[in-house]
């Protein structure tokens, strides 16, 4: 897929793939992750840190991440020099060599990795909640893995990985930024991948439907050493990526609640009664299907008057009107978001990406129409339920 966007001085290229921790089998926790750093570590015909070397000398920069769907490889280059940064790229990702000490000394890395989220204790509380409340859904699995299976894992397993997933159904390629149809590195580009190896992947159909996230309601509590302040977590399940009106819903929802000195949750538990010293509330759009996430940091003593009190505002919020200026407010904060992430090349790229990566493509406007498909009474009817308390697994972390 290739977009151009005559006003970029630069040129996007953004390989995805659904290869993400959601489809790591049994002995498999933190492969995804695992490969990505791996990938790096030379291809057939690279050798360790020599794509980074090339790509700078280039005059590009490139990145990696993993995530619970996908992981996606990004470089961005010069126009003149995208088509050897496309050969490098597609031969790094689809290649990898993945040799026996490369991979003993990776996975130190990827383990001292673990050790620093694992030694941090916001980063615990927050696993611990996605393990209570995505019990038997990979999403509460660590993206990073567990120690005693990444301490198994061997070269082999982890090319039977990269064989099951980087395949032709499930990879795709975006560019974008100055790819003039007639310019002399838009045609190389385009000669470049007809010959490249991503045009030699074979598919292999029938992928089962990722596991639907529901998450399971209950009260928790950990105390935890080197905790500062105490948190209060609470974790929802809303719509998955593929409801592009129950996302906008969700996102116009949250904002409302938890965006800014104005919202609802910020005014009356900071700003009003000083019993936090923040709380924020987050989506997080996924394919089997997003999250809301509330974290409040206050004193320990104080969390029983926080729950009532976020009880108390959700439920003024179903029982009265939301006046005009307040949604106006909600609307501008979502839609500006929105627009904020299309400013670069590399924005639109992974808009367009994730979303013809899952077979949902929309237009660019798509999300913006559907934020003005909502009014405050069905926002109230359908989107505030989704949010109810007893929906909700809670955890409260405490100092040790």
């Amino acid at each position: 897929m290739s977009l151009d966007l005559p006003e970029a001085p630069l040129v996007c290229l953004e390989f995805w793939c659904r290869a993400g921790s959601v489809f790591e089998g049994s002995g498999e926790c933190g492969l995804a992750h695992f490969l990505e750093h791996m990938v790096f570590k030379g291809s057939a015909t690279l050798e360790p840190g020599e794509f980074d070397r090339r790509i700078e000398a280039l005059g590009g920069n490139s990145n990696a991440a993993t995530g619970f769907d996908d992981v996606h490889y990004h470089v961005l280059i010069p126009p003149q020099d995208a088509a050897e940064a496309l050969d490098l790229l597609l031969d790094l990702v689809l290649e990898p060599r993945l040799e026996a000490e490369a991979f003993d000394l990776e996975r130190q890395v990827v383990l001292e990795e673990l050790a620093q989220s694992e030694d941090q204790p916001e980063e615990v509380a927050l696993q611990r909640l996605l393990s209570a409340g995505c019990p038997s859904h990979p999403y509460g699995r660590p993206i990073l893995g567990h120690r005693s299976q990444l301490l198994a894992q061997s070269p082999e397993l982890m090319a039977g990985f990269h064989r099951r997933l980087y395949t032709a159904e499930r990879c795709l390629l975006t560019l974008s930024g100055c790819l003039d149809p007639q310019a002399a590195h838009t045609i190389a580009l385009q000669e470049r991948l007809a010959a490249s190896a991503l045009a030699r992947l074979r598919a292999t159909p029938g992928e089962p439907p990722l596991p639907a996230l529901v998450v399971q309601p209950g009260e928790h509590r950990l105390e935890l050493a080197r905790l500062e302040s105490a948190r209060l977590l609470m974790l929802w399940s809303l719509p998955p990526a593929s409801d592009l009106r129950g996302v906008m819903g969700a996102d116009l929802l949250t904002s409302l609640l938890a965006e800014g000195r104005r919202s609802r949750l910020v005014e009356r538990l900071r700003e009003q009664l000083r019993l936090v010293e923040s709380i924020d509330l987050d989506l997080h759009v996924l394919e089997g299907g997003s999250f809301a996430l509330l974290e409040a940091i206050a004193e320990p003593e104080d969390l029983p008057a926080i729950r009532r009190e976020i009880e108390t505002v959700l439920e003024e919020l179903g029982d009265g009107a939301i006046p005009a200026p307040e949604w106006e407010r909600g609307k501008r904060l979502v839609a500006n978001g929105y627009r904020f992430g299309l400013e670069s090349a590399a924005g639109v790229a992974s808009v367009l990406s994730s979303t013809h990566l899952w077979s949902h493509p929309a237009a660019l406007e798509a999300p913006l129409l559907e934020l003005e498909r909502w009014d405050p009474q069905s926002l109230v009817n359908e989107a505030l339920p989704l949010l109810a308390p007893q929906r909700a697994c809670l955890l409260e972390a405490v100092p040790a």
